[in-house]
């Protein structure tokens, strides 16, 4: 396998990393959403369904904002009834952001529409090469450079 290959790949994935490729997505995924629910808090929500209840500090590095951008979306989320706030049991001083149920609601409709989008991308592909695409891209992600 030659550096060509490594090459295509750091290309392909600096065009997926890129912040308005991702704000991009965001914006069309949450398109029709109810207010709170847009591009800029799109991270925020998504980042809790998958790690559960974080401090805004501790979610920070994963949503590519600093803490009190965090919280400023949090606070908009919080206002929707999506995220709530509690004391943290290993801080007294702080606060986890949870989702609440509404939250998980608005986030399973995310998801679902994420995942409709994908496969109408895929839709023109040949058979079971969007199958094998997962596969790798499952392992190239447990595998890859980023463990």
């Amino acid at each position: 396998m030659s550096n060509d290959v490594g090459h295509e790949i750091a290309d392909a994935l600096g065009i997926l990393l890129r912040r308005t490729t991702r704000a991009k997505l965001h914006k069309k995924l949450t398109e029709g959403m109810q207010e709170a629910v847009d591009e800029l808090t799109y991270p925020v929500i998504s980042a809790l369904a998958r790690s559960g209840p974080r401090s805004a500090a501790d979610l920070a590095p994963d949503v590519g904002l600093d803490r009190s951008g965090v919280t400023r979306r949090a606070s908009r989320l919080e206002a929707a009834g999506l995220v709530r706030r509690e004391p943290d049991p290993a801080d007294r001083r702080a606060h986890l952001l949870v989702l609440t149920e509404q939250g998980e609601l608005a986030v399973d409709e995310l998801r679902a529409r994420l995942a409709a989008h994908i496969m109408t991308s895929l839709s023109s592909w040949p058979p079971g090469e969007a199958e094998t695409f997962a596969r790798h891209l499952r392992r190239f992600t447990l595998e890859g450079p980023f463990t």
